[in-house]
């Protein structure tokens, strides 16, 4: 149930009134997830104090975050205020479900020195990657030197013929983080042209593999638009609220990065929500050995934390399909949330996921007058196309001048208050435009979602558990008619079905996500076979393995669950991997506690290899210098690493940032002894963010 505070969380903040009159700094926590917009406050980011929730309203995102906001600082102290907020940072799941969902803003995409081959492996033209690529000339080899010269006209007609119709660029380079020349001399020339905002592979990522820089390269510039609208609004609210503080925004890893950066970077943003929950958890529990299951509206995402530390991810950030450069935590996401669509596929399955839908109880308890239609289309026999799905447009949104001929017919259907897909939508290519309006957040859909099955189960509150149960009924009538069977499952079944879908989809996310952090396990391949998949679909399932044998598996540590759904599911989830389970004070709220919870940490690594015998070439970002010595080489790399984390840092906004350096050696085997073949140099700064009162730059 939506309600601004607890009568306990009215009583502490009074509780804190003196710490917060002794000139304590407020810190403000936030998370904007697909379905709920979180607050919290802290008093110097050490002890929860006050937190509420509102809707998130993707359409407008100010107004979703203006009302959390107002509703936590409501909870202060009638003599404290917005003046005494001294941090703000936020996480958000916006980057890691437009991946998951498919949802990109259009990009132009320049491969220079690709082949046939490298461009394959990017995955760049695989079908709903979206966006357009080009091929030039160009590009470097391994040890840094030109291999072709860049076709610089190649670069001007490609934005000639495709600027007006993307958002941003993305340019990769073959080695160029050997040398980065022919990637910053492209932008330079894509700057001259166009006001669009480029992305270039080299600066988010230090690691050799030129088609997957390329692919993290071309997905940075598709989220820019949305990291943007999200920083634009947090912006215009905090204005209003009159709080002038730094904005922070969570990365990928837990750590955080000042506003300006995320604008620059917004793919080290995926997995933004999913690392704060794991940081949040490690926070509200005080555990350092755990595994961490984040269920929120639109996916549920499973971490392992060991000695305190999340596991980083070593072949970079997964989400869905795309394997990215990134560096985040370890999670294993799920497109399964409270609020994912429940539908039938072509063969008649009952599925879940993974696109998000408005349950059809919060739609009716927005829009009263929906009640009457789902009552209507409860009692028939014969039903409409789409008949739990409605859709409506989103208020103060005007459609692009560029709108296909089938969207401009679904948009003019439309209305703000709610109708049927059927009236909208009369083929599935409107409804495949009507979900492409969707995902421009020029609309949204409503469907009936797992948490219409608890309203009906009774093991949620808060909406309208009549439109659910009228919900139910329909996919009940749906698949009877569907079977041409009188014995299909009645509405209450139909619930338990999806509560049952929900339990064990999370219990193979989780096993999943343990058995691949297991060093044992790893050693010996991912290869289960028969005997081992039956093991674990009967654990989920809380069945029992044999008549005859004696088996079990499940978790070894204790399990933390967290979001607002969790309550309804992770304990029958628990009880059948037989592991502790804790859903802690603040769960609900946990990554907008790990917002704030979390350090700033930069890492710069810098290369040191021997292209010809006795020369030693430092791969510095500012350009390649090469040494007859080993040791001049690698004194060079450990400076220059030390310098750029800690400006990389202070830059990301740290507070005396703390800078440790580590060089790790290759070495060859030559005549009579070892010499040095490869080098690299890491540095890594951290501090706590710099809080206090500073303008802030949208």
């Amino acid at each position: 149930m939506l309600r601004g505070a607890t009568a306990a969380a009215r009583q502490e903040s009074k509780d804190t009134m003196s710490a917060i009159n002794s000139a304590q700094d407020l810190w403000l926590g936030l998370d904007t997830g697909g379905t709920f917009t979180d607050a919290v406050l802290l008093i110097d980011g050490r002890r929860i104090i006050a937190s509420a929730k509102a809707l998130t309203t993707p359409w407008n995102l100010a107004v979703g975050i203006g009302k959390a906001i107002r509703a936590v600082l409501e909870l202060l102290p009638a003599d404290a205020g917005s003046g005494d907020v001294s941090l703000v940072s936020v996480s958000t799941t916006l980057a890691t479900n437009a991946v998951v969902e498919n949802r990109f803003s259009p990009v132009c995409t320049l491969l220079i020195g690709f082949d046939d081959a490298m461009v394959e492996r990017s995955g760049l033209l695989r079908p709903g990657s979206g966006g357009l690529v080009v091929r030039v000339a160009g590009g470097h080899i391994a040890t840094g030197e030109e291999s072709s010269v860049l076709d610089e006209g190649a670069v001007a007609r490609a934005i000639a013929e495709h600027g007006a119709r993307v958002e941003a660029f993305a340019v990769a380079a073959n080695f160029s983080v050997r040398n980065p020349a022919h990637e910053l001399r492209a932008r330079k020339i894509i700057r001259g042209l166009s006001p669009k905002p480029v992305t270039c592979a080299h600066e988010l990522s230090s690691k050799l593999d030129a088609p997957r820089r390329a692919l993290t390269a071309a997905l940075n510039a598709r989220l820019t638009p949305q990291i943007r609208h999200l920083i634009e609004a947090l912006s215009q609210v905090l204005s209003e609220e009159s709080i002038d503080a730094p904005l922070m925004i969570v990365k990928g890893d837990g750590s955080l990065m000042k506003a300006e950066i995320a604008l620059e970077y917004p793919v080290e943003t995926i997995l933004s929500g999913p690392a704060a929950s794991v940081v949040g958890a490690g926070f509200l529990t005080g555990l350092e050995d755990f595994v961490v299951a984040d269920m929120g509206g639109t996916t549920t995402d499973v971490a392992v934390v060991s000695g305190g530390r999340p596991v980083i991810s070593g072949e970079g950030a997964l989400v869905g399909a795309w394997r990215t450069m990134v560096q985040a935590v370890d999670v294993r996401t799920s497109g399964l949330g409270g609020d994912s669509e429940v539908h039938f596929d072509r063969q008649h399955r009952l599925c879940v996921g993974p696109r998000k839908a408005m349950p059809l109880s919060l739609l009716a308890h927005s829009f009263p007058a929906a009640l009457a239609q789902l009552r209507s289309i409860a009692e028939l026999e014969r039903l409409p196309a789409y008949p739990t799905q409605f859709a409506f447009r989103n208020p103060d949104r005007a459609p692009p001048g560029h709108l296909s001929t089938i969207e401009r017919r679904v948009w003019e259907a439309l209305a703000l208050e709610p109708r049927q897909v059927s009236e909208v939508a009369r083929s599935g290519a409107g409804l495949e435009a009507l979900r492409r309006l969707a995902d421009a957040g020029l609309a949204t859909l409503a469907a009936f979602t797992p948490s219409d099955a608890m309203h009906v189960l009774d093991r949620q509150q808060g909406w309208s558990r009549e439109a659910a149960e009228c919900g139910a009924r329909i996919l009940a009538t749906e698949e009877r008619n569907a079977r041409a069977a009188r014995a299909a499952s009645s509405p209450q079944t139909i619930c338990e079905r999806i509560y049952e879908h929900v339990v064990c989809e999370s219990g193979r996310v989780l096993l999943a996500a343990a058995l691949a952090q297991d060093p044992g396990l790893q050693a010996r391949g991912r290869g289960w076979g028969e005997l081992g998949e039956r093991l674990i679909e009967d654990t989920v399932a809380g069945r029992r393995f044999s008549t005859l044998l004696q088996t079990t598996i499940g978790l070894a540590r204790p399990l933390i669950a967290i979001g607002a759904p969790v309550g309804a599911y992770y304990p029958e989830i628990a009880r059948r991997l037989g592991a502790p389970l804790s859903i802690p004070e603040h769960a609900a709220v946990c990554n907008a506690v790990g917002a704030v919870a979390g350090i700033v940490s930069q890492t710069v690594e810098i290369l040191v290899n021997q292209p010809t015998f006795n020369v030693f070439r430092v791969h510095d970002p500012a350009g390649s210098r090469d040494y007859q010595d080993p040791e001049g080489a690698l004194e060079h790399a450990q400076r220059v690493s030390r310098e750029l984390a800690l400006a990389a840092a202070l830059r990301a906004g740290a507070a005396d940032p703390h800078v440790e350096t580590s060089v790790t050696e290759k070495l060859a085997q030559g005549p009579g002894a070892g010499y040095l073949a490869e080098a690299v140099a890491r540095s890594t700064a951290t501090g706590r963010p710099l809080a206090g009162h500073a303008e802030r730059t949208s």
